[in-house]
């Protein structure tokens, strides 16, 4: 049987819309490519970008080291710092505080998961809190920071850590990057897109000044409109508002007044939630709320009473409606970042998502004919990993304990979707931590907000019973130990900082 020869290679792909979407997605398709492709970014000076600082989550690493780009080079370039978790402050209930640490908990020393055996403790009058078990705490509380070590047999390899970066120096550092290698910027507004008047498959756009560009392939990273996905192609979008109501958001940049902490930082509000994320020249700030429970001057008004110092700029306010398009990949184009959808960034999953979706693409790229197969699959697998980050977002919510406004206690009455549901049935009955390959979210993130939200299991395994309280106990106080002393060994965040990767002043 003769082979089938596969299609036409792809000669020009069109990127609308810079930021990070935009340059994130043309630096690493020109570096899969090797300048086989014509790739041209459009992005107008004109439509700035949504971030005034941006958190990341470990997989970030993976993308820059695939792009060969030095971790040092970019921390300087972006004015970037270190992160080792979130800390949530009145999430569970007014006066709480738990941390979302990235790694594991402890090490695993017995057929049953370490939690089992903190709950067993706990059940016999053990105090000591979940996260302390956690090597990025250890560190973070103490505002401490240092790279893992690779040696699996010692406690500093059990953690992970991120990114706080000004997300518009990143894509002023992938831009350069991504035009070295041969892509074109050009500045300009699109004001129109042609079409092909039987297959609507796109052929090109037009620019305020007259203009036109065509290609094989387009990438819509022009933010929450979806000028080519949904004004063009109208595929539709999945509102997810009655799961997560918050649809507005305050952003302000601030001077840092504090030591330079290691994490980002979620306080929940009575309408919402709000970020601090510390960069090395300033402190990013941001109010996310729902207009359902707050107008917006009123939640300017909160944003600004609790900033540690006064604003560096004016507040920027934006619209969004959770949710995700129905088709992220429609004919010949593809839809990255917000214009594929919106959640809000609770969990600082919005840089991830172009990063996922752009390692999507270049797995299932396509020829000058897309594939309808690798299409749906584009479509199947981003629709999986946009509900199941939903659903985690949902968990911060619904397991709140807090009724002193009606945010929560809306939240806490709402219906939720059944996968979710399933979750919580099956920790907070048994401790069971039900998860998947698929999952961007691994156990020790459920983990951490279960039991951050006060989600505390019925029962423990009953495994647990068959063993030495003495000896499990004496093993939970080591590992505590030893995270202590191996963080009380580490620099400050400012100092490896300082040493290793300070940016210059702006």
């Amino acid at each position: 049987m003769p082979h089938k020869l596969g299609p036409r290679a792809l000669k020009s792909i069109l990127i609308v819309g810079g930021g990070s979407a935009g340059w994130m997605s043309a630096a690493a398709i020109a570096h899969a490519t090797r300048g086989a492709c014509s790739i041209t970014v459009i992005e107008s000076d004109e439509i700035g970008i949504v971030g005034v600082g941006e958190a990341t989550i470990p997989p970030i690493k993976l993308f820059n080291q695939t792009l060969g780009i030095d971790e040092v080079a970019f921390i300087q370039a972006t004015q970037g710092s270190f992160k080792l978790g979130i800390e949530f402050v009145d999430w569970a209930r007014i006066g709480n505080r738990y941390f979302h640490p990235f790694g594991k908990y402890g090490v695993e020393f017995d057929a049953a998961p370490v939690h089992h055996f903190w709950l067993r403790a706990r059940a016999e009058g053990d105090a000591t809190p979940w996260q302390d078990y956690s090597m990025a705490w250890a560190a973070a509380r103490d505002d401490k920071f240092d790279r893992p070590t690779r040696d699996p047999r010692l406690i500093q390899s059990t953690f992970d850590y991120a990114y706080h970066f000004d997300a518009a120096l990143y894509a002023k550092f992938l831009r350069a990057y991504a035009e070295e290698r041969g892509v074109a910027r050009v500045e300009g507004r699109i004001t129109s897109v042609h079409q092909h008047p039987d297959s609507g498959f796109i052929r090109g756009v037009a620019l305020s000044d007259g203009r036109r560009f065509e290609a094989d392939f387009f990438v819509d990273c022009s933010g929450f409109r979806g000028l080519l996905i949904e004004d063009a192609l109208k595929t539709g979008y999945d509102d997810w508002t009655h799961w997560l109501p918050c649809d507005r958001a305050i952003a302000v940049p601030c001077a840092r007044s504090t030591a330079l902490t290691p994490y980002t930082r979620s306080t929940a509000r009575d309408a919402g939630w709000q970020w601090r994320i510390p960069l090395q020249h300033r402190v990013g700030n941001g109010h996310v709320y729902s207009s359902r429970f707050i107008d917006d001057d009123r939640a300017e008004q909160v944003l600004l009473s609790n900033l540690e110092s006064d604003p560096l700029a004016a507040p920027r306010r934006l619209r969004f409606v959770a949710g995700r398009r129905k088709l992220h990949w429609s004919k010949n184009c593809v839809a990255i970042g917000l214009a594929s959808g919106f959640l809000e960034p609770l969990e600082s999953t919005a840089i991830h998502l172009i990063q996922s979706g752009i390692t999507r693409f270049l797995a299932l790229f396509p020829g000058s004919e897309p594939d309808p197969v690798s299409v749906a699959e584009y479509n199947r697998l981003t629709q999986i990993e946009f509900e199941r980050v939903r659903d985690f977002i949902i968990l911060h919510y619904h397991a709140s304990t807090r009724d002193d406004s009606e945010l929560w206690r809306y939240t806490r009455a709402m219906s939720i979707p059944d996968g979710l549901a399933y979750k919580l049935e099956q920790f907070s009955q048994a401790g069971n931590i039900v998860s998947d390959g698929l999952e961007l979210f691994q156990n020790p993130s459920w983990l951490a907000i279960f039991i951050g939200q006060d989600v505390i299991p019925e029962r423990y395994a009953p495994l647990v019973d068959l063993r030495n309280t003495e000896e499990f106990g004496a093993y939970l106080a080591s590992l505590r130990r030893t995270m202590s002393q191996a963080a009380s060994a580490m620099p400050t965040h400012q100092d490896f900082i300082d040493k290793n990767c300070r940016a210059k002043a702006i």
